[in-house]
């Protein structure tokens, strides 16, 4: 999850006050020109567009004026609006012309240093802040260098800058703790934004950041706490800002990126309150709260929101995904966890060779936005099928470090529990934590790490698969598997669906047959349950349990009740259908034409008549579900690699379950014949 973090005070640009002159004609509903605004009202139009936040109609009117590049109002009026609904780029264009026009008047200068600033032009900015001499504006000139250095990482730098403002000044010790936070001092930030609350009372950005501190600790409830009050405030005092309106089903307007709905912080607190959601596995929460945050176009979207909702629809709608972290890694800037989060997924699902590519063509992102760690772990996956002997020999170097952290750590606990510090040992516990957390996505040898993860679920998982993968061990392996299926029967549809099915195909193999059918009976129920409450909710979990099955029994030669649960898994087409689900399926109906095709089986007419009738069905409803998804569509921008996409782009004719089917039918037929 990628989340916006603390930013540093900068100052506010502000409205011009100026006198427009112009000839008098009558006054539309829209107007769309000062033309049309009647004389002696204009400068009273123009302000009432502003108090009721009409930036874009006031936009318009402006900029349909012949004289506005060289009107110093005009302009002025322009970068005000400009600013206000983020266009910040523009905003630095008409605060440039207004510079060339009046270059006396310093606050310009500091309006354009302030919209390059916002533009993320820091290096611009910090040039631009060189040129003002104003010593009334000095305390916003000093807030506005500070911020440039922390977003260019000058952390010594913007102390040096803190450290010359006011003490007593909320502002500073605001910035003080942003400064904490970055440094990793959760707690300290945390005390240190609740102070600046005591002074100011609520401030949704102050909220916000105290919230980011819990989150950091992990802390969830205050957090929460937090989140939920800016969220309350945000509904009860800007309702037209339409919170929850797109969860619930009703079309609703976009409403924009206003300066209203950045100081609302609602956008903020709705990715953290997905975060927070994710972090805890729910994820149709995690979900839900990226969509009660206000309604915005997707080119409207910020960079994190729209991290957020790739990371979140990645099971759903995989290719989308890929289009937006590609789309994301060519901003600048971009969320720090965008080009991590990419190769992860690459790998995850089998792209090596893009996550190869990747990393191998942006080592300069590489060495700022991951961590060695994950830098190693990605180097040994990208060498396991290449040279499995070297990646295994990596692995086990990456297990052997963090056994050593984990030992240290173990030791640090003790002492702090000896000592009785509470704090230490609150801290160092989340400090291992975390380590168990990467430790278990690189142990392979798990002898090795019985020692620290023997009640860690994920390592437990992991234990089960290799059992369950050597064949000869199934009852080993459902040993492993159970206390993670039963701890969540309640919710048995947040268990990964191939748990289940590797628990049920164990259960069959080891003649537990009445186990396995109450475990999918449940898987049912729920189901039935969750297409009630959302009928166009997909769910695949008994889908992908009957694949697992048939393709079972189709490896073991029973291809008449193998392929009958295929067809049984993949009912009703119209939400059990997927690239994925066909995947798995299509591979059984090929291993037995080739069967058939040998003459080592026969089968009967009417199992070759519902064979036929399940790919007409397969036909009708797949025509817009891809057979392969191409994580550099045509329709991306270009690949996030810098390379362009595949060398020949998937035919969209060909690459869709209705052309798979029909060929598979067309060989079926021939054998029948």
């Amino acid at each position: 999850m990628a989340l916006p973090t603390g930013r540093l005070a900068t100052g506010t640009v502000r409205a011009a006050t100026g006198i427009f002159q112009a000839n008098s004609i009558g006054m539309g509903l829209v107007p769309t020109s000062l033309l049309q605004i009647p004389e002696g009202k204009i400068t009273a139009t123009i302000y009432s567009f502003i108090r009721d936040g009409r930036y874009q109609d006031l936009i318009k009117i402006l900029s349909n004026e012949s004289n506005a590049n060289k009107s110093r109002a005009a302009l002025s009026l322009l970068g005000y609006c400009y600013y206000q609904i983020q266009e910040y780029h523009n905003a630095v264009d008409c605060y440039e012309e207004l510079i060339k026009l009046e270059p006396d008047v310093p606050e310009y200068r500091l309006y354009f240093a302030q919209s390059l600033f916002k533009a993320g032009q820091y290096a611009a900015a910090q040039k631009a802040c060189a040129t003002i001499d104003h010593p009334p504006s000095a305390q916003e000139i000093l807030k506005l260098e500070a911020a440039i250095r922390y977003e260019l990482e000058d952390y010594a730098g913007c102390k040096l800058l803190i450290d010359q403002a006011p003490t007593d000044d909320p502002e500073t010790i605001a910035n003080q703790a942003c400064l904490m936070l970055k440094e990793g001092k959760y707690e300290e930030a945390c005390k240190m934004y609740t102070d600046v609350t005591k002074i100011v009372g609520f401030r949704a950005d102050i909220a916000y950041d105290t919230a980011l501190c819990y989150y950091y600790m992990r802390d969830y409830v205050p957090a929460l706490k937090n989140i939920a009050e800016i969220i309350e405030r945000g509904i009860r005092e800007h309702p037209e800002l339409s919170v929850g309106m797109a969860t619930e089903g009703i079309e609703v307007r976009s409403v924009g990126n206003s300066q209203l709905l950045h100081q609302t912080y609602l956008v903020e607190a709705f990715n953290l309150k997905a975060a927070i959601e994710y972090n805890l596995k729910n994820y149709d929460a995690a979900r839900e709260a990226l969509t009660d945050m206000p309604p915005r176009l997707e080119h409207e979207l910020d960079q994190v929101t729209l991290h957020n909702q790739a990371l979140m629809n990645m099971d759903q709608d995989p290719s989308s995904g890929f289009e937006k972290l590609g789309f994301l890694l060519q901003q600048s800037p971009c969320p720090q966890e965008t080009f991590g989060n990419l190769l992860l997924l690459y790998v995850k699902y089998d792209f090596l060779d893009s996550a190869a590519d990747l990393l191998a063509e942006n080592q300069h992102i590489a060495a700022t936005s991951i961590s060695p760690y994950l830098y190693d772990f990605l180097d040994a996956t990208l060498l396991k099928n290449s040279a499995p002997e070297e990646a295994y020999k990596k692995f086990d170097e990456l297990a052997d470090k963090h056994i050593d952290v984990l030992r240290k750590l173990t030791k640090q606990v003790q002492e702090a529990r000896s000592n009785h510090d509470e704090e230490t040992v609150k801290r160092v516990v989340l400090e291992y934590d975390e380590a168990v957390n990467s430790y278990n996505m690189v142990e392979k040898i798990f002898r090795k790490s019985v020692e620290f993860c023997n009640e860690h679920d994920l390592w437990k998982l992991n234990v089960a698969h290799v059992l369950f993968m050597q064949e000869n061990k199934y009852k080993e392996a459902i040993s492993f598997y159970e206390p993670t299926v039963k701890k969540q029967y309640d919710n048995i549809l947040e268990i990964p669906a191939i748990v289940l099915a590797n628990l049920c195909v164990a259960y069959i193999m080891t003649s537990q047959n009445e186990e396995a059918e109450d475990l999918m009976r449940r898987i049912e129920k729920e189901e039935e349950r969750v297409a009630y409450d959302d009928p166009n909710k997909r769910t695949y979990h008994l889908c992908i349990v009957n694949l697992v099955i048939g393709t079972l029994y189709c490896s073991k030669g029973n291809y008449e009740f193998g392929i009958s649960r295929i067809m049984k898994s993949l009912e009703p087409f119209n939400k059990k259908l997927g690239t994925d689900t066909w995947y798995y399926a299509k591979r059984c109906f090929a291993s037995l034409f080739e069967t058939l095709s040998k003459h080592m089986i026969i089968l009967k007419d009417s199992v070759f008549n519902e064979i036929l009738e399940f790919l007409d069905t397969c036909e009708l409803h797949g025509r817009n579900i891809p057979v392969v998804i191409d994580p550099f569509a045509p329709n991306a921008n270009q690949s996030p690699t810098g390379r362009g996409v595949y060398d020949t782009l998937l035919d969209d004719t060909a690459n869709n379950v209705s052309a798979e089917a029909r060929y598979l039918k067309s060989l079926f037929l021939k054998l029948y014949e």
